[in-house]
């Protein structure tokens, strides 16, 4: 067996190695509880929201995500309810699947008690075709976005949207944003990014 083969074995270990520590760090960066309070001060164009991430249903082969957001003053009542589901493509890249699902409301404030989730599955979920984010790693930042004009919206006039997303270990920022058909700005912040910091 010769030397050529040994390096060949090493590279394909190292590979696996930092694929799947990618993937964990991404799970890391991305579970817990963020808030936009630090900007919201700062700046009075962005409304103080506090966003919610965690894992769910960790026997599944895929990465899901409970994501909930509400307004400080209204924690109880999330005007934004989803599931991501999260896998690597194998080109070093991660795609976070969007779903919808009905009887949101019956899940509010569920990110407090995980097990609730296990009353239920996968087939809840409803894909919001065109959504998906690509993220890549950057340096030490997962980095992604929507592709072009595919996510479609009716939201405010809106014919579609967008999202820009980037995942540090210590806050998260998402641009997210709704144009019409003459890709004129319709919804969302048109100064920059949300940013929210862990909690």
């Amino acid at each position: 067996m010769g030397k050529p083969f040994f390096v060949v074995i090493l590279l394909a270990i190292s590979t696996a190695v930092s694929a799947q520590s990618n993937s964990d760090k991404l799970i890391e960066m991305m579970n817990g509880s963020f808030s936009s309070k630090e900007q919201a001060a700062s700046n009075d164009s962005y409304l103080e929201i506090n966003l919610h991430m965690y894992r769910i249903w960790e026997d599944f082969d895929e990465i899901y995500f409970y994501v909930e957001q509400a307004a400080a003053d209204s924690p109880d009542k999330p005007y934004r309810q989803r599931v991501y589901m999260i896998e690597e493509t194998g080109d070093g890249e991660f795609k976070s699947t969007i779903y919808t699902f009905h009887n949101e409301r019956y899940f509010a404030g569920k990110w407090k008690d995980l097990s609730f989730f296990e009353n239920f599955d996968n087939t809840i979920l409803s894909e919001k075709e065109g959504c998906d984010v690509m993220l890549k790693l950057e340096g030490s930042d997962f980095v992604g976005s929507t592709n072009g004009k595919d996510c479609k919206s009716a939201l405010r006039g809106a014919s579609y949207a967008t999202s820009e997303v980037k995942i540090s270990a210590d806050q998260l920022s998402s641009w997210d944003r709704g144009f019409d058909s003459s890709d004129a700005q319709v919804w969302g912040a048109t100064d920059g990014p949300y940013i929210f910091k862990r909690l």
